[in-house]
């Protein structure tokens, strides 16, 4: 009984830690950006899809995918819903994905979308804690394409951290370790998450 009363304190301890590097990882402002062949954009938080146009308007991508949209959103509500504006020109180097409810769903229509637009350098663009989750299942499906995280830190995580935004993490931080065990083990992710498959 000792050692598994042992083993179940080791166990905790490192989640504990785990858990606590994963809030500051979280928490970090993104580096300079990369710039990439396109831009793909998760759906899901606040400031995700703006700072993507942005990217996109700055030459980071030449083509941009937003990623989970509804299937009755079109690009100008979006647009008028981050309070941008767009050139022609630069609207139609957007695509809408709109079959993906899911982190899985998210990384099968990168894949596709990578692959229809013969992309090979992608700039990832999701929350800060969600993103180290999103570019493993993007690899996952993609290990051929080259990943750059760019990480965006929503306005709830730069101030004193509530219940509701530590339950968030929590909630993060138990999916990530999900994911990187479905990559360890080698068991197949499914298509769950991705309307049609």
């Amino acid at each position: 009984m000792r050692r598994f009363f042992r083993a179940c304190l080791a166990l905790g301890g490192l989640w504990l830690a785990g858990f606590a590097w994963f809030i500051q990882d979280a928490s970090k402002p993104p580096v300079t950006a990369t710039v990439c062949d396109g831009i793909v954009a998760l759906t899901g938080g606040e400031q995700r899809v703006d700072t993507a146009i942005t990217l996109l308007r700055g030459g980071y991508g030449h083509l941009l995918l937003i990623s989970g949209v509804g299937p009755h959103v079109t690009l100008q509500h979006i647009l008028h819903l981050q309070q941008e504006s767009l050139s022609s020109p630069l609207a139609a180097r957007i695509t809408l994905g709109r079959r993906a409810t899911s982190t899985i769903g998210n990384a099968h229509e990168t894949a596709e979308w990578a692959t229809e637009n013969h992309l090979h350098r992608v700039l990832v663009v999701t929350a800060g804690y969600h993103i180290r989750r999103a570019v493993l299942e993007i690899h996952r499906t993609a290990p051929d394409l080259d990943l750059m995280p760019y990480p965006v830190v929503p306005l709830a995580l730069q101030g004193t951290l509530s219940y509701k935004i530590l339950f968030l993490m929590f909630r993060e931080y138990n999916k990530l370790l999900g994911a990187e065990i479905g990559v360890l083990t080698g068991l197949p992710d499914g298509r769950e998450g991705l309307d049609g498959a």
